[in-house]
């Protein structure tokens, strides 16, 4: 089980945002993701009825992203018995049993099954020495990582800090401004905002460890972490940074590079996982990274209407992609 389906997750993202016109919930699944139904208006005229995991939504809004979904093994969903015209799979691991059960669901049923989206997701086994993954790495990413740590002291006395249970409030105020300058718009709306303080909250109940991290350069906050640690793994949410603080510093590599040698000096830490996403200007996750884990977002389609339709869609879709391929 992930950190996002942990009940402190499913149960904050659905009193954020359960409330959305057309969600129903319809059951809890310990162990898996919940499930919900949305009925809503396609381009407000076909009616859909669209079977998703609480913590994802498709088409309708955006929220944080949920990752790692699937379902209890030992109680998976009657999904034949549930009233919906599509459903939505997000982010589950691509080639698990979940993703298997499902194919093979779709297939006795005739549900068309189409792949809507693919990512990868990144992660650091922290079970070794620290120094023998630092050996592993490209001479540059370790410079970046690691080596440069002389550089950033020469700047002023380095201090990182755990704001969490104290200042979250400030942590967050800290990673939208540092997104903002950088980005150009914050990380977290008031409600996303919300939403983390309410899971983080609830997630020490189920023996989860916020670590809001801040690094501060001669008494100045210059980088956060928003990390957790859940079970055996160190969960990389999000992060910020000012730029420019020194022209040969990576300053969100530098801080991860802490992070990371803190995960593996922690003997309850298998894995610092960094999930999916990119960098602004390049895929540092993958030059850190010893494991990778490929992501799917599934769509099976019930309804006889959808089913023509996305048929033609996807017909439409391939036919471009040859005519491109040809030129």
């Amino acid at each position: 089980m992930s950190l996002f389906q942990t009940r402190a997750w499913q149960d904050a993202w659905w009193k954020f945002w359960g409330d959305t016109p057309g969600f129903r919930r319809i059951d809890s699944f310990p162990g898996g993701n919940d499930l919900y139904i949305d009925h809503y208006r396609l381009k407000n005229v076909l009616p859909v009825s669209c079977l998703q995991f609480v913590g994802t939504s498709y088409r309708r809004i955006s929220t944080p992203r949920t990752e790692y979904n699937g379902f209890d093994g030992n109680q998976r969903p009657p999904l034949d018995r549930l009233q919906w015209s599509e459903a939505v799979f997000a982010d589950m691991v691509d080639g698990s049993d979940d993703m298997a059960w499902l194919l093979v669901l779709a297939r006795a049923h005739g549900w068309p099954v189409r792949r809507v989206a693919t990512d990868i997701a990144y992660a650091i086994d922290t079970l070794g020495d620290f120094a023998e993954y630092l050996a592993s790495l490209g001479k540059g990413t370790r410079l970046r990582l690691f080596n440069r740590r002389s550089v950033l002291e020469q700047c002023g006395e380095v201090v990182m800090d755990n704001w969490w249970p104290q200042k979250p409030d400030g942590f967050f105020e800290l990673l939208n401004r540092f997104h903002l300058e950088r980005w150009g718009q914050p990380c977290f709306n008031a409600t996303s905002t919300a939403f983390h303080l309410e899971f983080l909250r609830q997630l020490e109940q189920e023996g989860g460890t916020p670590e809001l991290s801040v690094l501060s350069v001669a008494g100045r906050p210059v980088s956060v972490l928003y990390n957790v640690r859940y079970r055996n793994t160190v969960y990389n949410l999000q992060a910020g940074y000012i730029e420019h603080l020194h022209k040969k510093i990576a300053l969100g590599t530098l801080h991860l590079g802490y992070s990371i040698e803190a995960a593996f000096a922690n003997p309850g830490a298998r894995l610092f996982d960094m999930l999916a996403g990119g960098g602004k200007n390049e895929d540092y996750k993958a030059r850190l990274a010893t494991r990778q884990l490929p992501l799917v977002s599934l769509m099976l389609v019930r309804n006889p209407v959808f089913k023509a339709l996305y048929w033609l869609k996807d017909f439409r879709d391939r036919k471009r992609e040859h005519g491109t391929s040809g030129v």
